[in-house]
This record gives structure tokens, sequence and C-alpha cells, in this order.
């Protein structure tokens, strides 16, 4: 499947600013199942510097830039073309059990189990509390394999969870969504990584994107998708890293495209950065992804 990506982003300032100074991680990744022929950035005003081809402890792909000089509007507009292959999932059954995943990530020695016991630790915008534990726990009873585990717990989520996108926000801590028990695709995402790293199980943050389908009938309106969040999980040295979208109750295969992934939300943000003299700023994202014959 090839997808054609366009994401533009653009703050309206309520007063000029004077400088500017911004890393964009916008670029998706190039993986095992996914490449990234051709990527394009557009930034307006020019930036008097810009550093492209930089690489974060993550392997995520980002673009630093420094706008001087006033300006009331900052417009990013990153395209891609991204090809995806089918990933093949292993036999859910007979994957191991999640107890020898735990125990593994806490060896002495470094292998690529403990090299991913990275993501076990707490992370910015996700704690380690029991709330979490407690609601994990009747996913992974004795001897589960972990991707029937980690299915059920992905199934559970997304019933006991109601998608929607006025319950919290991009600040909204991750105990609050959980009570809650709704928010968006960031909310399940962070959720979901809670119970897994509560249990001691390796979890990850992946931000990308996901192909809005019209309801039958309708037509595909410009600018209506939207960036997407899910979870990846190591299943073990055999199996590797897993992907899980709560918000939908499904593994990824060649649906979703891969920009980045980090601890959390606060390691992947597509734009991030700070401005001066900016006052009041007004945010307007418009993403469009087109499946294109290859």
């Amino acid at each position: 499947m090839t997808y054609q990506i366009s994401h533009r982003t653009l703050y309206s300032y309520d007063a000029p600013v004077t400088v500017a100074h911004y890393i964009a991680r916008l670029e998706p990744r190039s993986l095992a199942s996914q490449s990234c022929p051709w990527h394009e950035i557009h930034i307006r005003p020019e930036p008097a510097c810009r550093a492209p081809g930089r690489t974060d402890a993550f392997g995520n792909l980002s673009v630093y830039f420094e706008i001087e000089g006033t300006h009331e509007q900052l417009e990013v507009v990153a395209r891609s073309y991204v090809r995806i292959t089918p990933n093949p999932l292993p036999n859910p059954a007979s994957t191991p059990p999640w107890e020898s995943v735990r125990d593994a990530c806490r060896s002495d020695s470094w292998n690529a189990d403990s090299a991913a016991a990275e993501f076990v630790w707490p992370s910015p915008l996700i704690p380690i509390l029991k709330e979490f534990a407690d609601f994990a726990t009747p996913s992974f009873p004795p001897s589960q394999p972990i991707l029937l585990a980690v299915q059920d717990l992905n199934a559970r989520l997304f019933k006991s969870f109601k998608f929607d996108p006025d319950a919290t926000d991009a600040a909204t801590p991750v105990l609050e969504s959980f009570k809650r028990r709704r928010g968006v695709c960031q909310d399940f995402a962070h959720v979901m990584i809670a119970c897994l790293r509560a249990i001691g199980i390796p979890a990850r943050y992946v931000s990308g994107y996901l192909e809005t389908i019209p309801p039958p009938g309708k037509p595909k309106l410009q600018g209506a998708d939207a960036s997407h969040a899910w979870v990846s999980i190591w299943c073990g040295e055999s199996a590797g890293w897993i992907d899980a979208d709560p918000t939908n109750n499904l593994l990824p295969s060649d649906q979703h495209i891969t920009v980045a992934w980090g601890r959390d939300f606060s390691d992947v943000s597509p734009l991030t950065g700070v401005s001066i003299g900016a006052g009041r700023q007004t945010l307007a994202v418009a993403v469009d992804v087109m499946a294109i014959d290859d």
C-alpha cells in the first residue's frame, strides 16, 4: 500500500513574534515494513537557520529551524510518500509467557530484552501507579502468552473507554483520563502504556497517521484526517516489538504509518519549540492521508 500524506500546521499569534526556535518531527521512519522514498517540508516565514537530518535518541528524524524577524503566523507543511507492506504477526499463542518477557528485561547482561527495558520505567507523562497494574492484571493471568494478553488488554481498553475529543486535551494527566474512561488516541495510548509498564512490560508511544474512511456515499473531506497514536509492546526477543491500537482494537498492519516513537507524547510531538513575543496563539492542523495506486 502506498500513501500520499500532507500535514499542515498553522500557528497564528495575537501579537507579533520576533524570534522562534522549533523542532519538527514529521518525516515517516524507514522500517522493515515501511519506506519513505520522498519527503519535503516547507516553512513560512523562511527560516534564518535550518538544520535538517537530525536523529534523536530514539531514531526519529527531525528538522531544527530558527525564524528571526517579526511575524504573526508560522506555517509548516510536510508532504511524504510512504510505502507499507503487511507486517506478518506471530501466532499469539506461540509467543512466550508474559512473565518470562518481564523477567528477561531485568537481566544484568546487555541483550535485546535488557535494551527494551528502557521503556519499562516512568516517563514525563506516564507514572507507574497501582491503579494501572490493577486494571492490567485480569489480562495477564499466570503463563499467558504475551501477545494473547496484549490483545485482551487492547480489547478491554477499547470497550471500557469512550472516544471523546472534548473530554481531554494534550495536557490532561494520564491518571485523570484513566479515571474519566474517555479521551482521544493519545489518552488511549498513554493509558495502555501505563498499564503495561506497571506490570513490568516494556511499551513505547508511537505517533503517525491512519487514513480516515468517510461513511458510505459521503465524499472524503480535504484536511479531515489527523495524526494518530498507538502503542508498541516488547514481546520477547523472538517476537520483537508488536504494535497495538487500543483506540480501534486492532493490531496494525498496512494502514498505520509510523512517524516517530518514544517514551510518551512529549518525545514525539510533531512540532515543539519556543517563541518570543507571541502572547496568545491559536493552532490549526490539517492532515490528508490518501491511498494511491502503486
